[in-house]
């Protein structure tokens, strides 16, 4: 009787335990079909060569154009006395060509605690500095619409980690160096019940073996400290953020990333503005070497307009290039305009399309001492160079996009 009683317990507790987690399978399938076209032009000793501007095109079925593909598990067990234990697992998704899934959990991995402390959360996770280029962005940085400000910062992180002798944090498809996510990372969230206020400051261990042979020492190589702090009412929204990572650290070499945007958002109803100012230092060099300050300073607006199930959306952007190296190294400016529209099908499914131009100003750097031959490459990180342009001597100057999709979430 005992023995039936205990398990009768045992059974009771095991449900209520049940009872209180969650689990949840969720993701996003979307596909569409899009056009991407350059013109470069020759410069330099490449204009007698070759006279004339050059002029590239393709054609693709591609993912992600209005919202990123994807597939994950995430659940919360109720631990009691307010107290959750959570986990998040999320891996990219190539439905063009079925790669990716859950091979790999790039996009996030994390187990956190939360209370009415806030949140402590452990693993793979966005950087605090990327998120006012993702929510004050009415494109939703996906497809040829993507955020101005937030292409050149992935551009910038990935061509420096590369120059530095290879990725971090888990490479291009993940997020780059650093900049779109990080890993090894832990980071504290505000509770929710601050009057509207909410925040998160966030470290990414670097991981490096250290060693008391200098030559042999990658130092802080790989690390991210940051942090995001806003406020918002339901229909403002403005946030401060600022992040840091360092991509390299020897004893000859030392470079960071240094990131500080400001954005925000307001919901008039029939229009939602949005707005970011940006500003990226890329600092390199180390005594006795000169210092290289490169600077790369943004701006976006943008709106969208709900139209019966659709809506409208528009944004403009713009980033300007200091070229700290010297100077004799050119500056560049760049646009982007970009304008789509959604239809809701469902509150699942969506259509859509979208367009966008950019325009280049002086795209370009890194002549030769005194300009001895003028072999002129454009700034990587404001427009990467097709293959065949990588020679030197090209100089992209416009670019055009096309998305036409389907989105479906799950």
């Amino acid at each position: 009787m005992k023995k039936e009683s205990m398990f009768a317990i045992a059974m009771a507790l095991s449900g209520a335990a049940s009872a209180q987690s969650s689990v949840t399978l969720f993701g996003v399938v979307d596909a569409g079909v899009s056009h991407y076209s350059t013109v470069s032009s020759p410069y330099g000793l490449n204009a007698l060569a070759a006279p004339g501007n050059v002029t590239q095109s393709q054609w693709v079925l591609s993912p992600s154009g209005y919202a990123s593909s994807r597939i994950g598990f995430r659940g919360t067990e109720d631990l009691g006395g307010g107290l959750a234990a959570s986990f998040w697992l999320e891996a990219p998704v190539s439905n063009d060509t079925g790669a990716s899934a859950i091979a790999n959990f790039g996009r996030r991995s994390t187990v956190s605690l939360s209370g009415t402390f806030g949140e402590v959360r452990l693993g793979r996770d966005y950087t605090a500095s990327f998120w006012n280029d993702a929510v004050f962005d009415p494109m939703t940085v996906n497809g040829v619409g993507t955020n101005l400000i937030a292409v050149v910062n992935s551009n910038l992180a990935s061509y420096r980690a590369l120059a530095t002798g290879g990725l971090l944090n888990g490479g291009l498809s993940a997020g780059t160096d650093s900049y779109l996510r990080t890993s090894n990372s832990i980071g504290y969230f505000l509770p929710p019940d601050l009057g509207g206020f909410y925040g998160q400051v966030q470290y990414a261990f670097p991981e490096n073996v250290k060693s008391t042979l200098a030559t042999a020492s990658s130092g802080a190589r790989g690390r991210y400290v940051g942090g995001r702090f806003g406020w918002t009412n339901g229909a403002a929204d403005v946030a401060l953020a600022y992040g840091e990572s360092t991509v390299a650290d020897t004893a000859t070499a030392a470079e960071k990333i240094k990131t500080v945007n400001l954005g925000g958002s307001y919901d008039f109803g029939v229009a939602k503005v949005f707005a970011e100012l940006s500003r990226v230092k890329d600092q390199r060099g180390k005594f006795p070497s000169p210092l290289i300050d490169d600077k790369y300073n943004g701006a976006l607006i943008g709106v969208t307009i709900p139209i019966g199930a659709g809506m409208v959306r528009a944004s403009y952007g713009n980033v300007k290039f200091d070229n700290g190296a010297s100077s004799l190294d050119a500056d560049a400016s760049v646009n982007k305009l970009s304008l789509g529209y959604v239809y809701n099908l469902s509150k699942r499914t969506a259509l859509y399309a979208t367009v966008a131009r950019i325009n280049i100003k002086d795209g370009r750097n890194n002549p030769t001492v005194m300009g001895v031959t003028p072999l002129v490459l454009s700034n990587p990180a404001i427009f990467p160079q097709p293959a065949f342009l990588s020679t030197p001597g090209w100089q992209p100057h416009s670019a055009m996009g096309y998305d036409f999709g389907i989105r479906h979430a799950f």
